[in-house]
């Protein structure tokens, strides 16, 4: 998959795609309703558009984190979904700007040169979201694309939404978390120095920043761990914990797996992790040599789950 920070200047092979439009946060199984049916609409490279950073990043700076996936996570996910072509558009004010109609003429026609677009029903764009699926339909008329307006879909209770998948990962709730997905949820980045107290007390951890994320509920889980770049790439099975480590007086949230049976080093390297099972909370331990019994414990638990998957 090939990713484009900008509309403008592109080589002529990445343009003429057809593209699903959206901001995609946590590709859901509605999201991929919408990317499947953009696939299907033309004889074209399939590309997604969407926008960096979240346009609600952008309106709202200062309200607290909200976002499932970071742009390498969604981009993993996307690449692995078959796009050809990912437009990461710099959502700015110029963007913010623009009317629909010249977000569709400058944007989608004079820059992507798209073929068809399709959208979710429920899809808004241009300046003061004043456009709707309906104008998009219109104005693909008038410019000379089709559109696709993809119904929004669920279990036949709810319809699948990022706002119900963050409830259930604050819960504890991944496998509620993975049906809305389609996928394990994941925290994807780069493997990052930490403290290095996990190798002293006989688990060796890779550590990933996840400042920016709206997370999951802080305590141990059993995951998957695919390495993405470097001598070890491949999967693997551990255990996490996502939290503040409160036995060692820590209030800055942290993310560090322990890969089992895993020798080599992975700083630097881009790793991406699945929460497969909640455990236990965080808890604060009267002794080291508690904290190791409970982590052995952990262990075995984590170990049990992922074999019995």
């Amino acid at each position: 998959m090939r990713i484009h920070h900008d509309w403008k200047g592109l080589s002529p092979e990445a343009r003429g795609a057809t593209v699903a439009m959206g901001n995609f946060d946590g590709v859901h199984l509605g999201h991929r309703s919408v990317i499947d049916a953009a696939r299907a609409a033309a004889d074209a490279p399939l590309g997604v558009i969407t926008f960096e950073p979240h346009p609600r990043e952008f309106f709202q700076p200062d309200a607290p984190a909200f976002r499932l996936m970071n742009a390498e996570s969604r981009a993993n996910r996307l690449g692995r979904l078959g796009v050809d072509h990912l437009y990461e558009l710099p959502f700015d004010a110029v963007l913010a700007g623009l009317a629909p109609e010249d977000f569709a003429r400058e944007v989608l026609v004079d820059g992507l040169g798209i073929r068809h677009v399709t959208v979710g029903a429920d899809f808004c764009f241009g300046r003061k979201r004043s456009g709707n699926a309906q104008t998009l339909t219109q104005l693909g008329r008038e410019l000379g694309f089709g559109v696709t307006v993809a119904p929004l879909i669920g279990d036949g209770r709810n319809e699948y939404s990022s706002t119900a998948i963050r409830e259930a990962l604050a819960d504890g709730r991944t496998r509620d978390a993975e049906r809305m997905l389609g996928h394990w949820h994941r925290l994807d980045g780069e493997v990052v120095h930490g403290d290095k107290r996990g190798r002293d007390l006989g688990y060796p951890t890779a550590n990933m920043a996840v400042g920016g994320l709206h997370l999951p509920r802080f305590g141990i889980y059993a995951v998957l761990i695919d390495v993405l770049t470097g001598p070890e790439r491949g999967g693997y099975t551990g255990v996490a914990n996502l939290g503040v480590r409160p036995m060692f007086g820590e209030n800055r949230p942290n993310f560090e797996t322990h890969v089992f049976d895993f020798k080599a080093d992975l700083y630097g390297e881009h790793v991406s992790v699945a929460l497969v099972e909640f455990l236990r909370p965080e808890m604060k331990f009267d002794s080291i040599d508690a904290l190791i019994a409970q982590m052995d414990q952990d262990s075995a638990k984590a170990r049990a789950i992922l074999e019995a998957r």
